[in-house]
């Protein structure tokens, strides 16, 4: 059956033709799926029953359950628990800043890249989301919250370079100014590095943030904790971020997570601001989230504010991410993981 919400217009226009639809009724499912949110084809009313019951037949409407929801007593920060129609559960996080309400959101079940200080991928790879999966964050979180979701950050469980495809269809339904018409000026990709897929996303012009997960200042120190810089090194992703910058006119964002004793010395700081050396760009700091099963420890504040005044001092721009939902493990990849030990022990223990 068709996953009617993962179809972008062009597609579904296709679809509906093949129905023997005329065009306006594009229009009215668009509508329905993107602008109201219906989760049913009955809600659909202003279909004819007939077409409404053919809808149903050959294809479907994903949807979600919220199997947990975590609020932070400290800021207000949601960490959902999400489960898809597979039995499958993937994480996002509401986020309140000044300027409005910011959803981060997975992009796969799992991930395949082995980054040694994340939770996410400590099980590997399940799948990838589909389009409609992945809007269903949203629309989810939005019903659920009631409040407009005004940035979308792609950073939560999985690499979106690694779903290539059903994420830029996603970005065409989200950006479609028949659906919720979601500037992608307000969208942050994050990735570590898969650069052949850079280059691919340049080319398209979208206006997203490009966010990269750089977390070494050379490459003996970043190929210990991410195995994709011995595919990519890091004058290979560089070169490719310059080029999105020709490209796109586009600044890129380097996400730097600080572990103890591991990335955070002054000597590593000079040297990564020596590595952005004439980069239109910005350097957002986060002390490591601390995974059990990983072992590192978080650089403390004083090292983190003396890495940050050694980049400034040589120019970088570079800011402390300021850290939400601490008393709720907002960091991805922490909850499903809890959850699936939990499933898992309870079918141990049930006779």
């Amino acid at each position: 059956m068709t996953d009617l919400k993962s179809l972008t217009y062009p597609q579904l226009e296709e679809f509906m033709k093949e129905l023997g639809q005329p065009a306006y009724r594009t229009g009215q499912v668009f509508g329905w799926l993107h602008q109201k949110g219906v989760t049913s084809f009955d809600q659909m009313t202003n279909l004819p029953a007939a077409l409404r019951q053919t809808l149903a037949e050959k294809s479907f409407l994903n949807s979600l359950t919220v199997e947990r929801k975590l609020v932070s007593k400290k800021d207000g920060t949601v960490k959902y628990l999400f489960g898809l129609r597979d039995g499958e559960c993937v994480e996002s996080v509401l986020m309140d800043y000044h300027h409005g309400h910011s959803l981060c959101i997975s992009t796969q079940v799992g991930c395949r890249q082995g980054c040694r200080f994340c939770a996410s991928t400590l099980g590997g790879l399940v799948r990838n989301l589909t389009p409609a999966e992945m809007l269903d964050e949203i629309y989810t979180a939005t019903a659920d919250s009631g409040h407009r979701i005004d940035s979308v950050v792609l950073m939560g469980i999985g690499e979106p370079l690694d779903n290539y495809d059903n994420v830029m269809a996603f970005l065409e339904l989200l950006s479609d100014p028949r659906g919720l018409n979601l500037s992608l000026r307000h969208v942050s990709l994050s990735t570590c590095g898969l650069v052949d897929r850079i280059y691919d996303l340049a080319e398209k012009k979208l206006g997203l943030t490009l966010s990269i997960s750089l977390h070494g200042s050379n490459d003996t120190v970043r190929s210990a904790s991410m195995p994709i810089n011995n595919k990519w090194n890091i004058d290979a992703l560089l070169k490719a971020c310059r080029d999105y910058f020709d490209t796109t006119g586009r600044r890129v964002s380097f996400e730097y997570a600080l572990i103890e004793g591991k990335n955070d010395s002054p000597e590593q700081a000079r040297e990564l601001a020596a590595l952005l050396k004439g980069m239109l760009c910005h350097v957002n700091l986060i002390p490591v989230n601390p995974v059990v099963e990983r072992g590192n420890r978080r650089s403390s504040r004083q090292a983190v504010e003396r890495f940050q005044k050694t980049l400034q001092s040589c120019g970088v721009n570079a800011t402390v991410r300021r850290e939400l939902g601490t008393d709720i493990n907002a960091a991805c990849g922490q909850l499903r993981r809890t959850h699936a030990q939990s499933s898992t022990q309870e079918s141990e223990e049930t006779p």
